[in-house]
Parts: structure tokens; C-alpha cells; sequence
């Protein structure tokens, strides 16, 4: 059993219990993040050729070393725990060193420390062990050979590369946990504040309707019943009861309130047996889990009760009801809101039936609800609404309004949103010259001397209000730079135009984005970008006119509003930012120069649609970047329309690359062999890639392709490409009605990735597909790069048993010396030396000198762009075994493809 007083405490046990089972609920969290951890160890190891593990901030193992079983049992023989231990306490308790590098007994194996956090905390330090190809060291100083031949092995300059990388990529994977957990926090606070705050006002509500039977006319019993159903109905309680004692041991029921579908709990209402929990002066709380005798926990069963709370309604010093709320279908743990809840309400109810037994003494009366509304938990005021009297304020409106009401600015403040005909209903009010927000419920009823007045009862809901702008800033700021962000920018821009359109004024949207910023990034590392980001977020939000119109729209692109108010200053103001990026910025104890290219528009002169102003000024920022960089250029409708075009490829592309290269489709054409001509049986196809944008339409190989080259995303596209010819080639073969080859093109900007091979070898592994058919397809550019490293490339893709082929040989730059240093397995002549070889004879000099060529280095010729049957008797003629052109087919879909020469070849 439990009375309000005790009540407090035993919640708050419960609460620490509570949060004891949570805190044991992390132990799973972070073995989940453990396997996920030795998951990507392992993969980095076997990438960076070293052996690591990882320790927590206490030192404990969160994961094991990466590498072969063997090999580590032979390493962790000279590198001990004790090793270990000194080397984590080394970089974890020092202020000044975060990576520590130490000699071993073995000559070429060393060990490293890396300790990593968020905001100067620790959260993790690797344990790094790497053996070196080309460690140089004294003989006498050392007491163990080298150890050669492990599968690990690494150069003494890439293991302190692979320190850095492995330190960036943990630093930014940390910091987005971070922020990722800070964004869970925030929205499981945000949703607990919104259940808050919707029971909040349902509580409000049931509270102003309960103080409105004050002036009821009904008889006793009906408010009753009438409390008792508002109490239940808002804390979700299946039964409720008034009774009344008398001759010391036997009870009257009074009223009875039930849940639709749930039984009464006193069939019959008079000269019943008191229960245990009735006759005292004290409230008496039960909830679910309350300790209680045997005897009290046999009538509770007996009755069907799992929680109660009973109160006594006193009137002149003594108990002469009891009010009792029950909880029959389920369990139930009341809480201390719920408690003084019910308690206030049958306050009330204990108001209305003293008025009724002193009907005589309105003094008496009226005393007893200023006792009842002084002690409710908001600010309440009564007026007149007639004469505009006020006729009583409660305590705590005297407290936080006592200026107010001398200076008779109640009505102003708090009434002004009533509707004339409206009888009930609530509105926020903002106080300015506190800065205070209210929550205003208000009904009319009849006062105790029966006149109409206006009820008003006040909720303070600052804290809410401010909770709600700190959520929305959030929502609205670039966490890196704190600056505004793009939905922010679009939020204010709307704005602005909105004013100027309003006023006659002119405004200004200035894009700005970084020239070569890559650069820095790359060379400096991210770290230092980022902090090149801020440095010039915090220089432009200084310049007087556009302090509060600054946005960060993503990686190195920002946006600057010069409001109308501020559009006098325009050329000061771009003067300022000209000579910002004119100065060095410090970066890595050094002065580095970042410039920017700047577009221009005016508001509404060029538009008054968002999304419209922001394209044109990124379309005027590629102006000037196309004009040179470190320039500033104004939109203008007669900038080329080629500018328009490419912007628009661009941002496009990178749109379809985040949607998994989609848009991206893949045609076939089919490759003929000479010796089946005439029957047209294809001995395989070459994969084309087309893309059909969402936005743009149908795009050739030709329109994108070069920018796809420019921009870097060549590598996604042609990964996307391989994988699906992959696919196709395994489906194709699955059918049993032939062995098809599929050639797939591969740009230089491939072929020099350093996971190249890695990539195909993944593709032919999870296809199952034999590698042989699989032609990969160069150009003659390979030529004029690194040949010796394309040529280790190509020998590493030939060992997977893929073979290699050069396209369009005659059109570029090769010599025969580089084309037979490489180990192509098919040449492919251009279709411009096939259009007039049925007359020309130097095509068929070439083409044959091909064919000889081809036999001396056992490689296959393959004839292009063949229209024509005279062609292919030429061809045949010279020697050429495979021949590819418009008189077979052209590039077809996939479905067309399959159903011409998969399933009816």
C-alpha cells in the first residue's frame, strides 16, 4: 500500500531500476558493433597488407589480429602483451602523441600504436604489425633474422601511408557515429517531449471540463458519475466508484462509472462489506506490483482488481465519501502525475458537494473553490463577461501576473483570440515583453452568485516553444560550419523574394564554389579541408549586410543572400568576399591560396522561383569557372546554352551515380565468327552502355561518356556496366544453348584504379562464370600511359584467365613495339578501314598486315563496322577471324537481344 506522501520515493526506485536493465541492454549493442569491427579489419588488413588489432578506451580486446592463423602465432612470439600493453598506455594517456611506432627483436617487423576519438575522448586504439621488403638494419643489433615469405609484407613508406589512412578513416567513421547516435537521441527526446506535451493538454483539457460542473444544476450523483467518467476516460482506467460507510463495517455504493465492455464491480450497491482499503483519512495507492497480505490480495482478486487508488472526499473534517478509481483488465504502475491528477480532481468534486451542502452560505461557498482552484497546477482567472469585473485570480495567477493585473492588461493579453460566439476552446499567447509563451484554455460557466463569466486557465509552455526552436535550428544548420543549410536557404530565399516583391526592392543570390578544393582535400588530407570550410564560413558571415544570409549547400558549394534592406551594399559587399579569398588561408603551419568562382542573380529581375534563382546562379557560377576560375559572373539570359547543357549533365549524372547507376542501361551487339557467316551463329556480344536519364531523356555514348571521364565517375559506370555483362553471360550460359562471350569496354581511368583487378575478379567470382568468357576491351590511349605499369596491370587481369582486347586499333596514338609488349588476346580494327576496303587497297594492306601480325604474336583479329556482304567476303578473304558491324544487327536491349540470338540463335 502506498499514500501520496511514499509515493515519490517508490517511483523513483523503480526509475533507477529501470535504468539499470538499459544500461544492460549495451552489452549487445556493442558486441554487434564488435563483429562489424573485425569484419572491416579484416578487409583493410588484407588490403594494406598488414596485421592489426583493436583495443577499447580500457585496454580490453575488441577485436583479434587480422591474417593468417599461422603467421600471427609466429609474430605474437616477439610481440608480447606486456609489448602490447606499454604501446596502447604509450598513445591512450598521453596529451601529445597519438601514434607511436616501435623496433621489434626482429629486424624487419615492427609494431605501431593509432589511438583514435571524437573531441579529444578515446575510443579505440589499433594495434598495428607490419613486416617490411626493404627494412635496412645492422646485423650485430639484432638477434633474430628477418622473416620472409608471409603473406603480409609491405614497404617501410606505404605502412606510415596506411597509419594515415586507417587515422582518417576511423576519424570520420567515429565522428559519424557520433553524430549518428546524437540524431537517435535527439529524436527519441523529440518523441518523448511530443507525448509529453500531448498529455500535457489532454490533462489540461479534462481539468478545465471537470471545473466547469462547478456551476452545474445537476443533482450530486450525476457529477459523480460525471468526474469519475472524465478521470477514467483521460488516465484509460476500466472502473471507477463512490460509497459511502456507515454503522462501522458496511458500505453504500453511490455511483458506479465502468469501461464500455467491462462488468460492474458491486452487482448489488447497499449494506456491502467494506473493503480494506476504505475508512481511513489517507489516500491509499495500489499499484500492480505493491506488497500486500494474503487476506488484502484475496478480496482484490475477488473483486477483479490489479491497481487502485481510493481517496476520501472530507467534508467538514471528516471522511464522508470515499472516491475509488480501479484498473481491472490489466496491470497497471501509477505514476506521480496520474496521483496528484486524481487527487485535484476529487478536490473538486469534494468542492461541488460542499457547495451543495451549504447552499445557505455563499461566503462558504466561495471559499471552498478558491481553496480547490489555489491549489490546481495552473494560473486561473475569472471575469465578469458582462461588466468586464474581475472576479477572482487563484494564487499562483497572482504570483506570475501580479503587474498585469495592476496595470488591468488581462484582457489584451490573454483574451483578444477569443472568438465572440465561442463557448470553449485554447490558443497560444506570446508574451514579447517577457518573452514567455502561454498556453490560454477558456470556457464559460456560471459563477457561485449564478452570472456568466469567462474562465480562463494559463499553462506556461516556454520551455516547449524553445525546445521546438532548437529542434527546427537544428534541422536548419550545417553541422560542420554552422552555417544555415539548403533547406534553410530555400526557407529564407522564398522569403526575401517575397519582400521584394512586396516592397519594389531588389535582392541578390550569389553561388559560390571553391576552385579546386579537390586539391587540398587530397593533399592535406580531409581534415584540413574540413577546417578550410570553416575558416572561410566564419570570414563571409563577418561581412556586415549578409551575417545572417549565409548558407553551406554541400562539399564546397555556398550560398549568399544580400536581403533587399541590404542590396544598397552589393558591391561593397562582393568587394569584401574578392578580397577574402585574395589573402592565404593557414592551413598545416603553412599559407595556402583556395579561390572561388562566384555566379550572380538578381531577385525578382531574374525570377521570382526558388529552385529557379538558385539554378541560374549555379549556372552563372559555371560561367565563371568555365571563363578561368577566380572570377565573379552575373546570369544572364545569352549565356551559352552549352554551359546550360553540361551543368545539367553534370548534376544529373551525379544524381543518377547516388541512385546505383540505374539510369544506366546496357545494349549487346553480337560478335560473328568468320567460319559461321552465313548462318549469323554468334560467338558472343560487346556490352554498350546507354543512359536513359530520368530527367534528360535517351543520352549516347558520346554525349556523356567524356564527361563521365572528366568528372571522375567513369569508374562506377564501367563497374556497372561489368557487373551486369557478368550477370547477363552467366544467365546466358545457364541456358545450356551456348557458350557466349561478352566483350566489355574499360576506360584507361579503370585500368589505372589500383583495385582494378580486385574488381573483376569479384564480378567472375559471384557469377560463376568461367573467366575466358569475358573480353575486356582497351583503346590505343593505354599506350601513351605508364606502360610498364599497364603492363603489370594487364598480365594480373590475364591471370585470372579474362582475356584482353585493344579496340579500335588505326585511330590513335600506339606503336606496333607497345602493342606487342601488351598481352592482348584480339585486336580489333577500326570500321573506318572496313568502309572502303572492298576498293581500297591500303585498308587491305592494313587489315592483312594485321592478321600476319596477329598470327606472329597469337592474337585474333576482328574486323569493325562490316555493312556490307562484300565486305565480309574481303575480310574473309584476308584472314580475319571475327567480324562485328550494322550488316548483323545494331546495339539491342537485353530482351531483344536474348529473344534473336540467346533463345533462337
Amino acid at each position: 500500500m502506498q499514500d501520496i506522501a511514499t509515493l515519490v520515493e517508490n517511483l523513483e526506485t523503480t526509475n533507477g531500476a529501470q535504468a539499470a536493465n538499459e544500461a544492460g541492454a549495451l552489452g549487445s549493442f556493442a558486441q554487434k558493433h564488435r563483429e562489424e569491427m573485425q569484419a572491416w579489419q579484416d578487409k583493410f588488413c588484407e588490403m594494406a597488407s598488414v596485421y592489426a588489432m583493436c583495443l577499447d578506451e580500457n585496454g580490453v580486446p575488441l577485436t583479434e589480429f587480422s591474417g593468417n592463423a599461422h603467421e600471427i602465432g609466429i609474430i605474437r612470439k616477439y610481440i608480447s602483451p606486456i609489448r602490447i600493453h606499454n604501446i596502447y598506455k604509450r598513445v591512450s594517456e598521453s596529451d601529445l602523441e597519438d601514434q607511436a611506432v616501435e623496433i621489434t627483436e626482429v629486424p624487419n617487423l615492427k609494431l605501431a600504436a593509432l589511438a583514435v576519438g571524437d573531441k579529444g575522448k578515446l575510443s579505440a586504439v589499433w594495434i598495428v604489425a607490419a613486416l617490411f621488403t626493404d627494412a635496412k638494419y645492422e646485423k650485430s643489433f639484432f638477434h633474430c633474422p628477418p622473416i620472409e615469405n608471409f603473406q603480409y609484407q609491405i614497404t617501410e613508406e606505404k605502412f606510415y601511408k596506411t597509419l594515415d589512412l586507417m587515422r582518417a578513416t576511423l576519424g570520420v567513421l567515429i565522428t559519424v557515429e557520433a553524430s549518428r547516435s546524437q540524431a537517435i537521441a535527439i529524436s527519441e527526446g523529440s518523441k518523448l517531449k511530443e507525448l509529453e506535451m500531448t498529455s500535457s493538454f489532454h490533462r489540461a483539457e479534462t481539468m478545465t471540463e471537470i471545473v466547469s460542473l462547478l456551476d452545474s444544476d445537476d443533482v450530486i450523483e450525476e457529477i459523480m458519475v460525471d468526474v469519475l467518467s472524465k478521470l477514467c476516460t483521460y488516465l484509460q482506467i476500466s472502473n471507477a466508484f463512490t460509497c459511502r460507510i456507515h454503522h462501522g463495517n458496511l458500505m453504500d455504493i453511490v455511483v458506479q462509472w465502468t469501461h464500455p465492455g467491462v462488468g460492474k464491480l458491486f452487482p448489488e450497491t447497499t449494506d456491502q462489506e467494506v473493503c480494506w482499503f476504505l475508512g481511513t483519512q489517507k489516500a491509499i495507492v495500489i499499484s500492480s506490483d505493491t506488497q500486500m497480505n494474503a487476506g488484502e490480495r484475496e478480496q482484490l482478486e475477488n473483486l477483479g482488481i490489479r491497481a487502485l487508488v481510493s481517496m476520501p472526499v472530507v467534508i467538514n473534517g471528516n471522511p464522508m465519501f470515499y472516491a475509488c478509481l480501479t484498473e481491472n483488465r490489466e496491470n497497471r504502475i501509477w505514476s506521480i502525475d496520474d496521483i496528484k491528477f486524481v487527487n485535484d480532481a476529487i478536490r473538486i468534486m469534494q468542492s461541488i458537494i460542499t457547495k451543495r451542502l451549504q447552499t445557505n452560505s455563499l461566503a462558504s461557498s466561495f471559499a471552498s473553490l478558491e481553496a480547490v482552484l489555489d491549489n490546481v497546477g495552473s494560473s486561473i482567472y475569472v471575469r465578469d463577461i458582462t461588466t468586464g469585473v474581475l472576479l477572482f485570480a487563484n494564487r499562483s495567477f497572482k504570483k506570475n501576473f501580479s503587474k498585469e493585473l495592476t496595470e488591468n492588461k488581462l484582457a489584451n493579453l490573454f483574451e483578444t483570440n477569443i472568438p465572440s460566439r465561442s463557448h470553449s476552446g485554447n490558443y497560444e499567447v506570446h508574451h514579447r515583453d517577457r518573452e514567455k509563451w502561454y498556453d490560454v484554455y477558456y470556457t464559460r460557466i456560471k459563477w457561485v452568485d449564478g452570472r456568466p463569466v469567462s474562465l480562463c486557465a494559463i499553462y506556461d509552455i516556454t520551455e516547449k516553444k524553445l525546445y521546438q526552436k532548437r529542434i527546427e535550428q537544428q534541422a536548419y544548420t550545417d553541422f560542420l560550419t554552422g552555417l544555415f543549410n539548403r533547406m534553410c536557404c530555400e526557407k529564407d530565399l522564398a522569403r526575401y523574394v517575397d519582400e521584394a516583391r512586396q516592397t519594389g526592392k531588389r535582392g541578390a543570390l550569389m553561388y559560390l564554389d571553391l576552385d579546386d578544393f579537390k586539391h587540398i582535400n587530397d593533399s592535406l588530407g580531409h581534415q584540413y579541408g574540413d577546417a578550410l570550410l570553416q575558416d572561410i564560413s566564419k570570414t563571409i558571415s563577418r561581412i556586415e549586410g549578409i551575417s545572417s544570409s549565409c548558407y553551406r549547400m554541400g562539399g564546397d558549394e555556398f550560398v549568399i543572400i544580400v536581403p533587399p534592406d541590404s542590396y544598397s551594399q552589393i558591391d561593397k559587399i562582393m568587394e569584401e568576399i574578392k578580397n577574402a579569398f585574395a589573402t592565404p588561408w593557414y592551413l598545416k603551419d603553412s599559407d595556402y591560396y583556395c579561390t572561388m568562382s562566384m555566379g550572380v542573380v538578381l531577385f525578382p529581375d531574374h525570377g521570382d522561383n526558388v529552385s529557379e534563382l538558385i539554378r541560374k546562379s549555379d549556372v552563372a557560377m559555371y560561367e565563371a569557372k568555365k571563363s578561368g576560375k577566380n572570377r565573379i559572373a552575373e546570369y544572364s539570359d545569352n549565356i551559352d546554352s552549352s554551359s546550360i547543357h553540361r551543368l545539367d549533365l553534370e548534376k544529373n549524372m551525379y544524381s543518377a551515380i547516388t541512385k546505383k547507376c540505374d539510369e544506366f542501361e546496357v545494349y549487346f551487339q553480337p560478335v560473328i565468327s568468320e567460319g559461321t557467316v552465313n548462318g549469323k551463329r554468334h560467338i558472343g556480344a560487346e556490352a554498350l552502355v546507354r543512359w536513359n536519364s530520368n530527367s534528360l531523356g535517351f543520352l549516347h555514348p558520346d554525349e556523356f561518356i567524356p564527361l563521365a571521364e572528366y568528372l571522375g565517375l567513369i569508374t562506377p559506370i564501367g563497374n556497372h556496366v561489368l557487373m551486369k555483362a557478368c550477370e547477363c553471360c552467366r544467365q546466358w550460359n545457364d541456358t545450356g544453348l551456348g557458350d557466349f562471350s561478352i566483350s566489355v569496354n574499360v576506360s584507361v581511368v579503370q585500368i589505372m584504379q589500383n583495385d582494378i583487378v580486385d574488381i573483376i575478379r569479384k564480378c567472375i567470382e559471384e557469377n560463376g562464370i568461367k573467366p575466358s568468357n569475358i573480353v575486356l576491351e582497351l583503346t590505343e590511349r593505354l599506350a601513351i600511359n605508364d606502360l610498364a605499369r599497364t603492363k603489370q596491370t594487364l598480365l594480373d587481369i590475364k591471370a585470372l584467365g579474362v582475356r584482353l582486347a585493344l579496340d579500335d586499333f588505326g585511330t590513335g596514338y600506339s606503336a606496333l613495339s607497345s602493342i606487342r609488349a601488351l598481352p592482348f588476346d584480339i585486336i580489333k580494327i577500326d570500321k573506318d578501314f572496313a568502309k572502303d576496303i572492298v576498293d581500297d587497297k591500303y585498308s587491305q594492306a592494313v587489315v592483312r598486315s594485321m592478321v600476319d601480325m596477329g598470327r606472329a604474336i597469337g592474337a585474333e583479329i576482328c574486323v569493325e563496322g562490316i555493312e556490307t556482304q562484300e565486305q565480309i567476303e574481303i575480310v574473309k578473304g584476308l584472314g580475319a577471324q571475327y567480324l562485328q558491324g550494322y550488316y548483323f544487327d545494331k546495339p539491342l536491349r537485353r530482351a531483344a537481344f536474348e529473344e534473336k540470338y540467346v533463345y533462337n540463335g
